[in-house]
Parts: structure tokens; C-alpha cells; sequence
């Protein structure tokens, strides 16, 4: 394959040595070097692999992609303004443009990006094959595995696409963080649509971004690769974003938006915990792609009225893909997100959730959020991670204890500090709330506690760890999923 000329869009100057464009491979990794391969050098935040020339030519590489000037005899130099943008477009050109052969849907925003990709994977798998990419790693059929970052790098992403194509999707769902468009992981990609859930101060500081305006301008930069773009409008920053768009197509969800949930109402019983809406459409959705003024008696598994925004952003996405409203209405019943509000066990006794909540603010929305279920009893199961802010620990104690009607206290990831410790700090503000407690520091016996215990109209909620399989104590990682752990119990008490 001839990558540099298939490579669009990609400006290069060749600074010394000759161009034979024909290589064995594409690499931007020093450990993956292989004879006759192209190598592309990226500035990281800790080490730039134009500081090691010498011994990426000396592994075999047959050119070099470069931006600095370098010149050698040894090898070929090819120089480009951006190594970042080069890495993306050759790596597209390597896979022969894979994302130009399906319909590609990115997800961006400061929360809800996971929870709506699962939600429209599920809607548009009703018609078609569906890809799914982000932070709970990488779906394709049956096959699942993990990811380094929410958005892989460019390389690792086009790869992802062509597995994707072979295996017959028609779609892929992606999750785009503002540091995917940041480092150019997903330049030169063509969206069908993409859609922006909400924004808030998070994922500022050294390495991430300088602040807060910088964080909202690769949110919205990433608007100018869409076709049709989705945002939600009851964001104060929804104005910005749909002004910085360059799509076509431009649509809004949330109150007076062109999709709206309406008579919302939020079920708990021994087969259902989670949401019934009804979607009303606006006259231009309606116009433009043949669906209902109202669709009625949508179901959405996973609890909680910010799932109801994830969920309609989500629906919002499927109409203007063409998804039938009967498919609409049973498509999310049975949806299910890894440790995001995910449902482990209903019953006519009590119910159980899983959730990622890891910090104050989260923890509140999450109680706030599951108190429409009216349960009798709302326990938290919950602890802090050790090595970060003791500020966390301190708020999470202090708004379990405030706001839930029994906390159990118990350990996180404690890395390096004493799970002992930890639990103190959280107790020092939980006690003076007058909340009722108890402490088990043993994560696995606190999890058996709150069901062993259950009473009559509880809904415990298990909470910090979510979808995170392992459990680090003392600098050692061992397998440990919420969810596995109840299972057990309830295998092993038969409730």
C-alpha cells in the first residue's frame, strides 16, 4: 500500500533521505518497532520519542515522521506540522479508511457519555450491527475488552474501526473526551452525529486542560466534524456549542427542546426498578423523519432523572437514524451499564444498585436521584480511596450522613494508606450529623452485611467502585467486582 499518497489531507515535506512509500508496519511505539516500518514520533507529557532517533532508526525503522528539523543519512525524514494529526490520518490510510464505510456516533460531555452510548448501542441494534468504543472499554459482538483511555489513540481507534467493519457493523457509538480531540485521536474522522450531554468543571489540570475555557473549546471543537449534531439544550452552555457546530443538522434535547420527556414516572416493584417516559418530538423532527408528535411508554432500566437526559439523548440519536417508535419504547427496558446505576437485584423485598458515585457532589446527585423511588430505607454502602484529597472523604461522610437513612462504612481502594484510617476521617464528619452508621472495613463483608440485613423496603445502594474490577490495598490490585460479590451472597442466602 502506497500510505503516504493514501493518506488525505496530510501535508509533508521530505527533509532528507528517500521516500519509498511501501512499509511494514505503522508504529508510534518504541516497544513495537519492526524492520521496515514507519515510525511516527509524538511529543507525550513525559517523553517524546524524537529524543530517541538513534535508536528507533537502529530497531529497523525505514522513515521517520518528524516535526522538528532532523536531518540524517540514514533514513528517511519526513517532516509535518502537527506528528499528532500525521499519526491520525496515516493511521486511517493503513486500515483503508475503515470509518468512511459505517456510520460513525460520538458521544462528548462531562458526564452521561458512557450510560448514552450503552443506551443507543442498544436502540440501533434493533435494525443493525453495532461497535462500541469508550471507557468501559471496546464491544464488538460478543468480543469485549478493556481500554487505556476513553477515546484509544488514533492508531489503536482506526484498528478498532476496521474490526468493527469486518465483522459487519453498520454503526459505531463512541465516546469522545475533550482530550481525544485535545491530542488529535480523532482527526480527520467524519461523524454521521455527534452528540453533547452536559459540561461542568472536571478534567482540569496539568495534564489535562489549563482551564476551564479550554476545556469547553475541545468539547465544542469537536462539533466541526459532525454531520448532524445533537446537544442538550437545558446545559447553560448549550448556546456555544451549537453555535460553534458546523453541521447541517442541528437538534436540541430537554424542556423545549425538539425532544422532551414528558410524564415521567419512576417505578420500583419485584421485576422493574427505573423510568417510563414519553418523548414528545417538535415539528421539525417530526417534518423531517415521519415519527409521532408523541411517542408513549418508553422504558428505561437504569434509575434516576439524569438518566432520563442520558436516555433521551440517546433516543434523539436513534429517530434521526431511522429506529421505528415501536423499537423505542422496549429497546432500553433491559439496558445495563457496568457500575452506572447499574440494577443488581430487584425483589417484592428490596432492591440493589451499583454505582461509580465517588465523591460529594455525585454521592448527593445519587441519593437525591433514588429517593423518587420512595424507598422505606435508603443504606449507603460506601468508603473512599486512599492518596487523594481527604476533602472527598470528609464530604461523602458528611452527605451519606445527612442523607441516607443507614451508611456502612467500609474500604475503597485504599492503595497506600490504612483502610482504618480512611474510614476514620469519613466517620469524624458522618458522626456529627447525628446519620446512622455502622463500620465493617471489609468491603466484601460490607456488602454481605447490607443484604443479609435487608429489610422490608430497602434500596441499598453500593457505591465508589462501580464497574472496577479490582480492589487496591496496600499497593496490591486482587480481583474484586461489586457486582460478582452480590451475586455470591445471594446465591449463598437464596433470597
Amino acid at each position: 500500500m502506497k500510505l503516504i499518497e493514501n493518506a488525505k489531507g496530510l501535508d509533508i515535506e521530505i527533509i532528507s533521505g528517500e521516500l519509498q512509500d511501501d512499509f511494514s508496519d505503522l508504529v508510534f511505539n518504541t516497544k513495537k518497532i519492526v524492520k521496515d516500518c514507519i515510525f511516527v514520533c509524538i511529543k507525550g507529557a513525559r517523553f517524546d520519542t524524537h529524543d530517541v532517533i538513534d535508536e528507533i532508526v537502529k530497531q529497523g525503522a525505514k522513515a521517520i515522521v518528524v516535526e522538528r528539523d532532523i536531518k540524517r543519512d540514514d533514513v528517511c525524514v519526513i517532516k509535518v506540522a502537527d506528528t499528532r494529526v500525521a499519526l491520525a490520518r496515516l493511521s486511517a490510510a493503513f486500515f483503508s479508511h475503515p470509518a468512511q464505510k459505517m456510520k460513525i456516533i460520538g458521544i462528548t460531555g462531562t458526564k452521561g457519555k458512557t450510560t448514552s452510548s450503552h443506551m443507543l448501542k442498544n436502540l440501533l441494534e434493533k435494525n443493525a450491527k453495532v461497535g462500541l468504543i469508550g471507557t468501559n472499554g471496546i464491544t464488538i459482538g460478543n468480543i469485549h475488552r478493556p481500554t487505556l483511555n476513553t477515546t484509544p489513540e488514533s492508531y489503536e481507534l482506526h484498528k478498532t474501526f476496521k474490526e468493527c467493519l469486518d465483522a459487519g457493523c453498520e454503526y459505531v457509538v463512541m465516546e469522545v473526551s475533550s482530550q481525544a480531540v485535545k491530542m488529535k485521536r480523532t482527526e480527520g474522522i467524519r461523524f454521521n452525529t455527534g452528540i453533547f450531554t452536559n459540561i461542568s468543571h472536571d478534567h482540569i489540570g496539568p495534564d489535562e486542560h489549563k482551564d476551564f475555557d479550554e476545556y469547553l473549546m475541545y468539547k465544542s471543537l469537536f462539533f466541526t466534524q459532525c454531520d448532524k449534531t445533537i446537544v442538550n439544550i437545558e446545559d447553560e452552555h448549550s448556546d456555544f456549542v451549537l453555535k460553534q457546530s458546523t453541521s447541517v443538522e442541528k437538534y436540541t434535547f430537554g424542556k423545549g427542546g425538539d425532544f422532551e420527556a414528558k410524564n415521567i414516572e419512576y417505578i420500583s416493584n419485584k421485576d422493574f426498578l427505573g423510568t417510563k417516559i414519553d418523548i414528545c418530538c417538535s415539528n421539525t423532527v417530526r417534518e423531517k423523519y415521519n415519527v409521532a408528535e408523541t411517542v408513549s411508554d418508553i422504558y428505561i432500566g437504569i434509575p434516576g432523572e439524569f438518566n432520563v437526559y442520558n436516555a433521551l439523548a440517546a433516543l434523539a440519536a436513534a429517530v434521526i437514524s431511522g429506529v421505528k417508535a415501536d423499537d423505542l419504547k422496549t429497546a432500553l427496558k433491559n439496558t445495563r451499564v457496568n457500575g452506572r446505576m447499574e440494577v443488581a437485584y430487584t425483589s417484592h423485598e428490596f432492591n440493589v444498585v451499583i454505582d461509580y458515585a465517588h465523591n460529594a457532589i455525585s454521592t448527593e446527585s445519587l441519593i437525591h436521584t433514588l429517593r423518587h423511588y420512595n424507598p422505606k430505607r435508603l443504606v449507603i454502602v460506601f468508603g473512599s480511596g486512599g492518596n487523594r484529597s481527604k476533602d472527598r472523604r470528609y464530604s461523602m461522610g458528611e452527605i451519606c450522613g445527612k442523607l441516607a437513612d443507614f451508611s456502612i462504612v467500609t474500604a475503597d481502594n485504599s492503595r497506600y494508606e490504612k483502610t482504618e484510617d480512611i474510614i476514620a476521617d469519613i466517620i469524624s464528619k458522618l458522626k456529627p450529623t447525628g446519620g446512622d452508621y455502622i463500620t465493617i472495613p471489609d468491603r466484601r463483608e460490607a456488602i454481605y452485611y447490607s443484604i443479609e440485613n435487608a429489610k422490608q423496603g430497602d434500596l441499598i445502594a453500593i457505591i465508589g467502585k462501580g464497574h472496577e474490577d479490582y480492589q487496591e490495598i496496600n499497593g496490591v490490585r486482587t480481583h474484586f467486582l461489586d457486582r460478582e460479590v452480590v451475586d455470591e451472597c445471594l446465591e449463598k442466602i437464596k433470597r
